[in-house]
């Protein structure tokens, strides 16, 4: 699982692949099996988002796949308007569809690459970003993006992102992609782990835990906290 960042998917291909893979993205109970403990962090998240965020109303969900982290963030709070966000248009027309079936005050759909968003600043209480900035490449990239959730983010509004990550030494990278391997064969078997890994290699530029800590820090964000963090798999977040 090498994340050199050569040879990568182009946004179109990853929007391609995204398009066939709805259902997969649809389940809400046990969120996504690759993931190491989804369903942990997609409460963890939208649980410290509740209480660091109660009285939200405006949240954004980037790269929001089918819709589960809104869904359970509804779930919390009850008269959220939701705008989500995704490369994938048939991702977003379900993400709404679940959404205004489970009594959202209002859905406002926004197709498209997370690095060119057109939104209004200071116009969300919450940011949700699961699974999404693992697509980011350059620092450049990584920053433009951290720069502008602070941005669209009001006064004691919060992120809370969930993701793959990469680990800051090159030790610790061969024992949690050992590790990751171990778990994605209970679930498919040796085939199944080398597929995984991959389209991973092929789509995916992770940064550590550490590296968005301190990218976090530089954008003007002061109240950082980690929710969980398990092998190559993480959940943080930050308030402004």
């Amino acid at each position: 699982m090498d994340f050199d960042k050569t040879n990568r998917a182009s946004i179109d291909e990853i929007r391609k692949r995204f398009d066939k893979d709805v259902e997969r993205f649809s389940n809400l109970d046990t969120g996504q099996l690759t993931t190491i403990d989804a369903a942990l962090t997609m409460e963890l998240c939208t649980t410290a988002a509740h209480y660091s965020t109660p009285n939200a109303t405006q949240l954004l969900d980037i790269g929001c796949g089918a819709g589960n982290y809104s869904l359970k963030m509804l779930s919390k709070i009850t008269s959220l308007h939701c705008t989500i966000s995704d490369l994938s248009m048939p991702m977003l027309d379900r993400a709404e569809q679940r959404l205004l079936t489970a009594g959202c005050s209002s859905v406002t759909k926004v197709q498209g690459d997370m690095r060119n968003l057109d939104l209004p600043e200071q116009g969300y209480d919450i940011i949700l970003a699961a699974a999404v900035f693992h697509h980011l490449r350059d620092d450049s990239d990584w920053e433009n993006v951290f720069q502008k959730m602070y941005k669209l983010l009001r006064p004691g509004g919060s992120i809370w992102i969930s993701d793959l990550i990469a680990q800051d030494t090159a030790a610790m990278q061969r024992l949690f992609q050992d590790r990751y391997g171990s778990y994605l064969e209970t679930l498919g078997g040796a085939e199944y782990k080398q597929k995984v890994f991959d389209y991973i290699a092929y789509e995916d530029t992770p940064r550590s835990v550490t590296f968005q800590i301190n990218l976090l820090k530089k954008v003007g964000f002061t109240a950082i906290e980690i929710l969980h963090k398990n092998g190559n798999f993480a959940a943080f977040g930050a308030i402004k």
